[in-house]
This record gives C-alpha cells, sequence and structure tokens, in this order.
C-alpha cells in the first residue's frame, strides 16, 4: 500500500483542512524555512515532519529550543484553523524532554483536545525517529467569526 501525501493529492479530492492548510502554508515562511513536511491533516489534527538541520543548532551541539517550538507552533496553528474559522494563539507552552541533534528527523502530532465557541486546546507531541518523546507542547487558540473558505 502506498501513502499519498496531502500535498499530492488533485485539487478536487481535498478536504477543507487540507485545502485552508494549503493556504496557510503559502504564506508561512518560516515553516517553509524550517523544511516541513506535511504529513497527514485534517479537522481537528495535524501530523508534520521535519529534519534537524546544522544552522537549527544552539552553542551546546543540540537544537534550539525554539526550533522545536516553532514545529510544534505550526502544527498547533494547522490544527487549530482546519475547523474552518480563524483561529490565533493566545497561550503556549513547552516541556523539552528528549534533545534533538543534526540529522534526526521529528514528528508533531497535533491534537484538539477541547473545542469551544470562542476557544480551542490542542496538544502537538512530538518524537524523534526512535519514537523517543522529545517534546510536549500545549496551546490555546482564540477561535474568530472570520471564516476561511
Amino acid at each position: 500500500m502506498t501513502l499519498i501525501r496531502e500535498s499530492q493529492m488533485k485539487p478536487s479530492d481535498k478536504s477543507q483542512a487540507t485545502k485552508i492548510i494549503d493556504q496557510m502554508f503559502e504564506k508561512d515562511a518560516f515553516s517553509q524555512w524550517l523544511g516541513i513536511e506535511r504529513i497527514h491533516e485534517d479537522i481537528g489534527t495535524c501530523t508534520l515532519q521535519m529534519t534537524i538541520r546544522p544552522e537549527m543548532c544552539n552553542g551546546f551541539g543540540i537544537a534550539h529550543g525554539g526550533i522545536t517550538f516553532s514545529f510544534a507552533d505550526s502544527a498547533f496553528a494547522f490544527a487549530s484553523n482546519s475547523q474552518g474559522r480563524k483561529a490565533v494563539s493566545i497561550e503556549t507552552s513547552i516541556s523539552h524532554t528528549v534533545a534533538c541533534r543534526t540529522g534526526d528527523v521529528i514528528t508533531a502530532i497535533a491534537k484538539e483536545e477541547n473545542l469551544g465557541n470562542k476557544t480551542a486546546i490542542y496538544s502537538v507531541m512530538i518524537k524523534n525517529q526512535k519514537d523517543q518523546l522529545v517534546a510536549l507542547f500545549k496551546g490555546t487558540v482564540y477561535r474568530t467569526s472570520q471564516a476561511w473558505l
């Protein structure tokens, strides 16, 4: 069985979530710089993958905490906006559990934990290629009344 990435789908086959995330990603220069690959997206969820590069590392030779934070924040943004209403972050936090190094391939899985009319809460788990938990991210968004599509 062949896995079809969201980016390989024809426009007519794309879900609402993918259409919204396409619009977001097209204008998101930072997520593009990170080298993010979109693995899966659906309403309320998003899975991304990227590889740690040398320029992402700090003086200790490990990935700067801002890299994993930004990676999780992108997954959080895509998942929270996939509901169809424009959503903006109002609170976030992260716990780093395992250091990332150059060449590590990390995967972020964003999941909706609570969806309200005005706010929503999401968790993002980041794992490395060894399936080790690298970081846990939690974020809350304010859901505007503006629709994406």
